[in-house]
């Protein structure tokens, strides 16, 4: 009996593995729009630089008036932790979006409510910066006196190629904003 159910079973396992062969794939210029004469424009994952949370700035503290390196004097104190990126390659650009999960912590001196953070987000090519933007980024801290939150950061454009040999660094920074580069 065995043997008699199997090899149908077989046959038709494998009539259907063939049927998934000929399967036509979707998603390419012709789902686009496009024609296969005249294909949309490519828009194709690429190498994408590794993000990294700089040495040094990956917390913030923010203290009362006078009360610099007072812990008693801490209005709140924020990490970053995590981060990830996807990135497209068009024939001109490597765009990059940036994503950083962070904490934060009212200290002493602070409490509920809105705060604003600098985080800076630049890309390098070895010792070349390739890009460089300063957000405030607001937070609401509640009543608990803590939260997570998440940075996004869109449209970081690098040249085309650049994957490969750039690095996204991403930190707080006290610093002035500074210009995209392009």
């Amino acid at each position: 009996m065995f043997g008699k159910v199997s090899r149908p079973v077989l046959a038709i396992s494998f009539l259907a593995v063939l049927a998934g062969c000929n399967k036509t794939q979707s998603g390419g210029a012709i789902d686009a729009g496009g024609s296969a004469a005249a294909p949309t424009p490519a828009v194709v994952q690429a190498a994408c630089p590794q993000v990294v949370l700089r040495d040094g700035t990956s917390s913030f503290r923010t203290y009362a008036k006078g009360g610099k390196d007072d812990p008693t004097k801490v209005i709140y104190q924020a990490s970053l932790a995590d981060t990830t990126r996807q990135c497209v390659q068009s024939e001109n650009a490597l765009t990059v979006t940036v994503v950083v999960q962070g904490r934060v912590v009212s200290g002493p001196a602070g409490g509920p409510g809105k705060i604003t953070m600098p985080i800076r987000v630049a890309a390098t090519d070895e010792e070349k910066t390739l890009y460089s933007e300063l957000t405030q980024h607001a937070v609401e801290i509640p009543a608990n006196g803590s939260t997570q939150f998440v940075f996004t950061k869109t449209d970081v454009a690098l040249p085309a190629g650049a994957g490969s040999n750039a690095k996204v660094f991403v930190g707080f920074d006290e610093g002035p904003p500074a210009k995209r580069k392009k």
